[in-house]
């Protein structure tokens, strides 16, 4: 397969391992990358060997043998960015979040389907195999009848990271809670009502937030997400006869292996463990450092290349877009949200 030629328009950190990942791939090459800055731009060309460099967003649009962006900025501009990117005639990537609503969201699809291409939503672990077989697991009846869906994102954040201020799109929810709310989705379905409470500082932003969320088929999920507690990733899907238990579930650090524990004999009950490879052919090369990013842009790159539809995309997207806003609009009124009408 050919590889596609992608360009970078860059702020956040997660560009950062996006170009240490792109090193190991084979269907994916960094041709392009700027930022509002031009010296900033060549520097951080010359450290992660990209060919040319703009100081400008609206220049890299312009270079004819970029297919596909990824935008990698504040939040706040991934709508507007994201946009221009779909006017030029580039596929998109969107680090999450998506956008900052409901309405933006839509407004990159319609975008999107004026210009013919493809956009979706930056989280990568759904691409990771471990996700996968979980899926697969699940669905198969492993655990049972799924019952109950826990996930956890929280890390101490430096003062001046640019995910801490409002006016850049910042806060918990929409950043690490991109990543629980997309697996308790993707295990559980659309959320039909959402309970929410949130700790923040005058001005600031979200720094914690928790969430009970009910799901079709009488399954309830929780989450918590912060940028002032201690690092913690976490997820669990719960059945009627066993758990599923996520060694790295939003990084996938050498993940080989997923922790299927069920019931054990009475009268203590304990549970037993037994350990599934989630890709025992390596097809995937989860070992590798960055595997998680690569594998994300290798799916989306060998779309490209055989012209198929990315696995994600405006339906995906809207929805999780639709439960930030409930799970918003619940902490600051104090009340369940429903989402089913």
């Amino acid at each position: 397969m050919r590889e596609v030629s992608w360009g970078l328009l860059v702020t956040g950190g997660y560009a950062d391992v996006a170009m240490k990942a792109k090193a190991a791939s084979t269907t994916t090459e960094f041709v392009a990358v700027a930022q509002d800055d031009a010296e900033t731009a060549r520097a951080y060309a010359r450290t992660h060997a990209v060919a040319r460099s703009y100081g400008s967003y609206a220049e890299l649009l312009e270079d004819d043998e970029v297919e596909a962006v990824f935008v990698a900025l504040d939040p706040v501009d991934h709508a507007e960015w994201a946009v221009r990117a779909l006017e030029a005639g580039k596929h998109v990537l969107v680090e999450k979040p998506f956008a900052l609503g409901t309405a933006d969201t839509e407004r990159v699809f319609d975008a999107a389907e004026a210009a013919g291409r493809q956009c979706i939503e930056g989280v990568m672990p759904r691409h990771h195999p471990q996700f996968l077989l979980a899926k697969r697991l699940v669905e198969e009846g492993h655990i049972g009848e799924l019952r109950h869906i826990y996930a956890a994102c929280t890390a101490s954040l430096p003062a001046g990271y640019f995910r801490r201020f409002p006016e850049r799109g910042g806060g918990g929810l929409l950043d690490l809670g991109s990543f629980a709310l997309t697996a308790i989705r993707l295990f559980g379905g659309a959320p039909e009502r959402v309970y929410a409470e949130e700790v923040r500082r005058e001005g600031a932003c979200d720094h914690h937030f928790a969430a009970t969320l009910r799901m079709p088929g009488d399954v309830l999920a929780q989450f918590e997400v912060g940028q002032e507690v201690c690092r913690g990733d976490t997820l669990e899907v719960v059945g009627t006869t066993g758990r599923l238990v996520f060694r790295d579930p939003w990084f996938c650090r050498d993940v080989t292996r997923i922790e299927v524990q069920r019931q054990g004999p009475p009268p203590h009950l304990d549970p037993v463990s037994e350990y599934v490879d989630v890709d025992p052919e390596g097809a995937y090369r989860c070992g590798e450092q960055y595997a998680v990013s690569r594998i994300q842009f290798d799916a989306l790159s060998t779309a490209i290349a055989n012209g198929t539809p990315f696995p994600y995309g405006r339906a995906d997207a809207v929805e999780q877009a639709r439960v930030i806003e409930a799970l918003f609009a619940s902490a600051a009124k104090e009340v369940p949200v429903r989402l089913d009408g």
